[in-house]
Order: structure tokens, then C-alpha cells, then sequence
């Protein structure tokens, strides 16, 4: 936004800092709130302490940090655009004309609509990892979290400007998967109903009424012992055939397999996610046994198989650390048979390779935390540079007020259920309040506030939080909430309505801002100008929360506006035309930060 004053700034302190022999540390640029003025900032420390670790300077940091800063003051002059340049504490401090920097944020926030704040192009491929749900399960108010948090981490990224891929690795493989289709084999073949989700969700319940016939009880006769014992055998022989690639046993597999996967496709498709590209575990299965062998002959892998054990990394060991941090890994069984970790190094080699990934993100709960630590550590061992930039975005688990969730024991919440429920919820509200709107635009309406509520709410929490998820408290329209985000935006688009304001390349004139700002104009003047920064600073730090935020403190500032500045009767037409063109602006930023959580802004509610 100020990026020409910056540049002709950082310019002039390189010139006096090659002139006297300092070596100049990078510039970081900070704004500086509102008090009478604004402006932005950089300090001189680095570079002070820079030269004191040289055995240079001859002056203590603090000291020499602001000597040069004053020097530098001095050397710049005056530039275009900025008001006056202080040097305090270390810091060089420029300022600007009030007017001048309201009507630049508004006018470039105008001339860029859903553009502005997107980033400068990055040298770097990111690949988000997310919605890596098993099959033959259904998509549950967890896997909500996990597929929102990925979602909205992979639209960040994106506008902050890195090429972006989005993936998905389900679960197609395991002994859960094996429970379901053994299940429905013997008890349940075609019996299953014909809805996408119907028939997923029916997978989850015969899997909770198999792993009931499977589990031994209490004071079990041995008539009932021998019943389970041979519905084990029967698991058991099932496994066996589909690892040997029995024709029925894998026919039944990709059956089973694509019904969860239709459902997981809708699910997705509700929630406007698009995804580059599906890996599926069954598929790194055998890929992942040959990186064993490569792994055993760079030696980082040890073979203990001739002694009857197993193909292990000695992680510590060899990364010569002293104290134990990663463990001992087992890579392949006594029986030749793989593990997670053994899949997740066959995938991230693909992502590397064939995917030329640079970054790579997991999302993925905490309780694998070490886990991915652990494949991390092996992928160094392994020569990947790429490593130092794999990231695991950890989440808390989602519960319910009533108590945590099973898969195992029926007791889950689905996604689905949630939603329909959140969205019939809205639709009765909308139904009361905006009779003159049709109705197929208010079920529209109605599917964007439920489900914008939903994902605000397990956005607005940190990521290593645990969720207790309460739809009353999602659905409220005050507080920090989706509806209440999306009301400054559908307040702010009433403004321009009754304005009969068409477009924002209305004839309103240019902004000045030439008047006392009110300080709820200044508020929200700043919150925009904050919005590039804090695309930067959330998709650099994995940190949708950052984003979620933001859009929470912007609405509240926009809604403090709507009550207390009557834009529509100000007299002066200047000052009336430039408020409305901060209410175009606020509406555009609302909106972008909204898409970039995956939420969209109703024009009504």
C-alpha cells in the first residue's frame, strides 16, 4: 500500500549504510497505531547488535541503535508523501497526513476489490494435507474441523501467493476397513439404502454393530465364545484374501470404498472445497516397501529381520543426538508388513518428487504429533531439504457438551445431521423476518449463514485447543460468531442500497477525508489497512485463527460505525461520498476475509 515510500526510504539507508561501512540487517517494517497520525516503523538494533558481536560500534547497543537512526533522519530529507520523520528509542518513525493515508488504504482497497490483499507471487510450491478420513466410516463433526482448518489454511497460503495444491490421503486400508466389509458380507449384502449420504452413514452403523459381535463380554458362554471367535476367523480370512488381491474380496473393497468416497465428495462439495489431488494409503502401500530396502542401504534403516525382528531407524542415534528425542522406529514388521510411518515416507516422497512440493502441511490431530516429528527427522535423514519445511498444524479434539465421540461406539456426531440441522434452524428465523424475499433465495441464504456458522466456530478457536461444540452458541448473531461477521457485511451492503449507490466505480468523486475523522472511522480505516498484513502473517504462521480474528475485530468495528455514524444524512457531500466509499471498502474486506475462511457473505439476512 505504501509500498514506493518504503522502497525510496530503504534505499536511502542503504546508501548512508554502504557509505559508512555498516552492515545493514533487513528491514522490518511495522505500522504505527493511530495516535493523531499514522505511520510504520523499522528499528536499528539488529544492526547495532550486529556490529557489537563484530567488535564494532564502541557504543552500547541501545545507544548506537538510535545514533543511527538520527543519522539516517538526517541523510533521507524530506520525501513525498510523508509528513514529518522521527527517530526515537532506535527506531526510525515516518508518518503521514491523515487524509492522505484514509483516502490511499480506501482507494486501493477500491481499485483492487477481491484482489486486495493478495500477496506478491512466492518462489514456493506449499501442498496442504487435509480431510484424511478413513473409508467405510462417515464424515463426523471431527472431520469437519480437520477438512475447515485445511481448507482455510490452503486459501491463505494461496492469496498470500503460493502456489498452492490441495490433497487428501483417506484411509483406504486396515483392519476398520476389513471390520465393515466383513460385516457387510455376511449379515448385510444389498441391503445398503441408495442416498450418497444414507449409505455412507449406514457404513458407520454396521461397523459399530460389527465391532459389538467381535468384542468379547462378560461371563461369555462358550456358545457365544465360539460365535465370536468364528466371526474373528472370518475377519481375519477377509484381510488375508485382500492382501493376496482376491478378485471378489477387491471388488467388494472398491464397492464399499466409493460409497464412503461419494459421501466425502459431497460433504466436500458443501463446503466449496475443491481438491488437486487424491492419494489413497492402499496406494503407497507397495512403494512404501522398496523405500525400506533403499533406506537399509544408505544405512539409515537397520535390518533386524534375520534375528526375527524388524526393519527399525535408530532416529537419535543417528541424527547424533545425545538425549532421546525421536525414538527408535519400526518401519517394517517381523512379517514384512508396513506401518503409518512407512506410508507417510513413500507419500512425502511423491509429494517431493513428483509434485516438486517445497512446503508441505499436515493437518492432522495432535495425538500424531510425534509421529510426524518422526517423519520429518527420517525425510533429513534422507537427504530431503524439503523437510525443514514440512509443518504439522495440529488440532484439539471436537466433543459435545454431552460428552466425547466414538466411532467404535456409535456415539459420534455426523457432519451432515449438524449442518441440515444448522441450516433449518436459519431458514425458520428467515422465514419470519424476510417474508418478502423468495423462497428459493432464502434457503440460499439460510445454507450460507448455517454454514458459515459451523465453520466460524471451529475456526475461531486455536488449533491446539479442544472444541465443545454447541450449535446454539454457533448460530448466535452476537458475539464472535459467523452470523455476526456476516451482518456487518449485509449492514454495510443496506448502506449502499438505500445510497443507490450502483457500483464501486460510481461517480462518488475521489476520497479525501479532508474532516475530523470520528474515531470509529479511524477504527475501522486501520482494520482495513491491517488486512494485507494479516493475510501474510496467517498463511506464514499456519494459523487460520489469525485470519478469524481479524474478521471478527473488523465486523465489531464496522458495526460500532453503522450506530454511530450516520453516513446517509451527512450533509456535506464530500464528507457523505467519502464515507460511503469506507463503507465499500469495509464491505470488500469483510468479504475477502470471509471467502479466505471459507464462509460466504449473504447480501441479505
Amino acid at each position: 500500500m505504501f509500498n514506493k515510500e518504503q522502497q525510496i526510504i530503504e534505499t536511502k539507508i542503504k546508501e548512508f549504510c554502504a557509505a559508512n561501512d555498516i552492515p545493514l540487517a533487513e528491514l522490518k517494517w511495522q505500522p504505527i497505531p493511530f495516535s493523531g497520525e499514522w505511520g510504520f516503523a523499522t528499528s536499528f538494533f539488529q544492526t547495532a547488535a550486529n556490529e557489537a558481536r563484530a567488535g564494532r560500534g564502541g557504543k552500547p547497543v541501545p545507544q548506537r541503535a538510535q545514533e543511527m537512526a538520527e543519522q539516517v533522519k538526517a541523510q533521507i530529507g524530506s520525501v513525498d508523501g510523508i509528513s514529518r520523520i522521527d527517530a526515537v528509542k532506535g527506531y526510525l518513525n515516518l508518518y503521514f497526513s491523515t487524509a492522505m493515508y484514509a483516502s490511499r488504504v480506501i482507494n486501493e482497497v477500491l481499485s483492487l476489490n477481491a484482489d486486495f490483499g493478495r500477496g506478491t507471487k512466492k518462489n514456493e510450491r506449499v501442498m496442504v494435507e487435509y480431510a484424511n478420513l478413513n473409508t467405510h466410516h462417515s464424515f463426523h463433526i471431527g472431520h469437519a474441523r480437520n477438512t475447515i482448518l485445511g481448507e482455510a489454511l490452503a486459501r491463505l497460503a494461496e492469496f498470500a501467493g503460493y502456489e498452492t495444491i490441495r490433497a487428501s490421503y483417506p484411509g483406504d486400508l486396515g483392519l476398520s476397513v476389513i471390520t465393515t466389509m466383513w460385516v457387510y458380507d455376511k449379515l448385510y449384502k444389498g441391503q445398503e439404502p441408495k442416498g450418497v449420504h444414507e449409505r455412507g452413514q449406514w457404513l458407520a452403523k454396521i461397523y459399530v454393530e460389527a465391532t459389538a459381535l467381535l468384542e468379547k463380554k462378560d461371563n461369555e458362554t462358550p456358545e457365544e465364545t465360539a460365535k465370536r471367535e468364528g466371526y474373528e476367523a472370518g475377519r481375519r480370512e477377509m484381510y488375508r484374501k485382500w492382501d493376496e488381491g482376491d478378485e471378489y474380496v477387491r471388488g467388494l473393497w472398491r464397492m464399499t470404498r466409493e460409497w464412503s468416497l461419494e459421501e466425502l465428495r459431497d460433504v466436500l462439495r458443501m463446503l466449496d472445497v475443491k481438491m488437486d489431488v487424491w492419494f489413497y494409503e492402499s496406494e503407497v502401500d507397495e512403494p512404501s516397501k522398496v523405500i525400506v530396502d533403499e533406506l537399509i542401504e544408505r544405512n539409515i534403516a537397520t535390518d533386524e529381520r534375520p534375528q526375527g525382528g524388524a526393519v527399525i531407524v535408530k532416529i537419535d542415534e543417528k541424527l547424533g543426538l545425545t538425549k532421546e528425542k525421536y525414538r527408535t522406529n519400526v518401519l517394517l514388521r517381523s512379517d514384512g508388513t508396513t506401518l503409518y510411518l512407512t506410508k507417510d515416507l513413500a507419500l512425502a516422497k511423491m509429494k517431493f518428487e513428483q509434485y516438486q512440493v517445497d512446503r508441505s502441511i499436515y493437518v492432522v490431530d495432535v495425538r500424531q504429533s510425534l509421529h510426524l516429528q518422526q517423519a520429518f527427522a527420517i525425510l533429513k535423514l534422507w537427504g530431503f531439504p524439503q523437510a525443514e519445511k514440512c509443518h504439522h498444524l495440529g488440532y484439539g479434539f471436537v466433543s459435545l457438551p454431552e460428552g466425547a465421540m466414538s466411532s467404535r461406539r456409535g456415539h459420534v456426531v455426523l457432519f451432515k445431521d449438524v449442518a441440515d440441522e444448522a441450516v433449518r434452524r436459519v431458514l425458520a428465523v428467515e422465514s419470519e423476518k424476510s417474508g418478502d424475499v423468495p423462497e428459493s433465495e432464502r434457503e440460499k441464504i439460510a445454507n450460507q449463514i448455517g454454514l458459515g456458522a459451523l465453520v466460524y466456530s471451529m475456526l475461531s478457536v486455536d488449533n491446539n485447543k479442544d472444541i465443545v461444540f454447541d450449535i446454539n452458541e454457533a448460530l448466535s448473531f452476537d458475539g464472535r460468531t459467523g452470523p455476526y461477521i456476516q451482518n456487518a457485511y449485509v449492514r454495510a451492503n443496506s448502506i449502499l442500497k438505500k445510497s443507490k449507490v450502483e457500483s464501486q466505480k460510481s461517480d462518488l468523486g475521489p476520497s479525501t477525508f479532508d474532516y475530523d475523522l470520528t474515531k470509529h472511522e479511524i477504527e475501522l480505516i486501520e482494520l482495513i489497512s491491517r488486512f494485507p498484513q494479516t493475510v501474510e502473517q496467517a498463511a506464514n504462521e499456519y494459523r487460520p485463527l489469525v485470519m478469524a480474528a481479524y474478521a471478527y475485530d473488523l465486523a465489531n468495528a464496522f458495526h460500532s460505525f453503522y450506530h454511530a455514524v450516520n453516513v446517509l444524512q451527512t450533509e456535506d457531500e464530500k464528507t457523505r461520498n467519502s464515507r460511503l466509499q469506507l463503507v465499500m471498502a469495509a464491505k470488500q474486506t469483510i468479504e475477502n476475509a470471509l471467502r479466505l475462511l471459507d464462509i460466504q457473505a449473504p447480501e441479505v439476512m
